[in-house]
């Protein structure tokens, strides 16, 4: 399975929207980019392999693998990137604002639930991200 996300950048942070097969899954909120600077930026746009993950704070999400020069890059719920996010990626169901959305565990259990179907049918899971051309 391969997602697309497609992202524009603000000063207040990185909104995105998230596709598969050309279908719009969520939109998606992330910190601003600052050149890859651990815990305030966004990563690098590129290709990367999702992991399943679990732990008591978010309960079941999703990891991104293999980010250059960072560790522990998540999906997983969130409604305001500077407030609440370190490089991590957050689905949401509306964005209303720069790096802020709304619903965000609602878009969150309707990507798990297609990411986890797919892990369950041993498919490897990619997120390809990009910039959107103006």
């Amino acid at each position: 399975m391969e997602l697309q996300l497609l992202r524009t950048y603000f000063a207040g942070g990185t909104n995105g929207e998230l596709c598969c097969d050309g279908r719009r899954l969520c939109y998606t909120i992330e910190l601003p980019w600052k050149d890859n600077t651990a815990r305030v930026s966004c990563i690098p746009s590129a290709r990367y392999r999702l992991a399943k993950r679990y732990n008591p704070k978010f309960g079941r999400h999703l990891q991104v693998l293999d980010v250059p020069d960072r560790q522990c890059i998540l999906i997983h719920p969130a409604n305001n990137a500077l407030s609440e996010l370190e490089g991590c990626i957050a689905p949401v169901t509306i964005l209303t604002g720069e790096g802020k959305g709304g619903q965000s565990r609602i878009a969150f259990l309707r990507l798990t639930n297609l990411v986890y179907a797919a892990f369950a049918r041993n498919e490897t899971i990619f997120i390809d991200i990009k910039n959107k051309l103006p």
